[in-house]
């Protein structure tokens, strides 16, 4: 077994070795996570090698490439949990006016989405006195697309409905997603999602 820590920020990574010490199955990385995973870390875990991996996914942003997701789905050897940072989106793209989001912003969540059709799911028209009105639809509608983008299009069998997490004011940070191609590890994480999403409501 091996664990690939991975972090771009310096002082971070910096902690990382500290913590990690001289442990030899663990590899600490100061690089962009898209590029490492994808050429360092995921050809270790080729379903053809009986190899398999369990990747955690948690962006300080919305920097996760789409393409890192779906190379974990389609090589089918790969388990991903993924904070998707919903709040980032909101602040940054997803506002009531999509009309004043920069093309920078706009351009990170393709990135993340894999292309731009969340902004046919982030936004519904309806007729109004002078022409369409745009809605901007609510964190669960984008949470719910972005599942059934983990399955439809990154291929994975098995996505239960994600966790929202909250700050201490109740608003949702990130979704936490799991996604994997084994029916059993689907279910055990579905039932805990569900215990702690319960224990919310209370």
């Amino acid at each position: 077994m091996k664990f690939h820590l991975i972090d771009l920020d310096r002082a971070r990574a910096g902690e990382l070795r500290a913590l990690v010490g001289d442990r030899k199955d663990i590899k600490v990385y100061e690089e962009d996570a898209n590029d490492v995973l994808l050429k360092k870390v995921f050809p270790r875990c080729r379903y053809e090698d009986y190899r398999r991996g369990l990747c955690l996914l948690d962006p300080y942003k919305l920097n996760v490439d789409w393409n890192v997701i779906q190379t974990a789905g389609k090589m089918l050897s790969i388990e991903i949990f993924y904070n998707f940072m919903l709040m980032n989106a909101n602040m940054n793209v997803l506002w009531r006016n999509p009309d004043r989001v920069s093309d920078v912003q706009s351009l990170r969540l393709d990135k993340a989405w894999g292309d731009h059709s969340w902004r046919e799911i982030a936004y519904s028209k309806s007729p109004g006195l002078f022409g369409d009105i745009e809605t901007k639809a609510d964190n669960e509608t984008v949470a719910e697309a972005f599942r059934k983008r983990l399955q439809r299009v990154a291929g994975f069998k098995y996505v239960p409905p994600p966790l929202p997490m909250r700050n201490n004011q109740g608003s949702v940070i990130y979704y936490l997603y799991f996604a994997s191609q084994n029916e059993t590890g689907g279910g055990i994480v579905r039932d805990i999602f569900n215990k702690y999403r319960n224990e919310g409501k209370r």
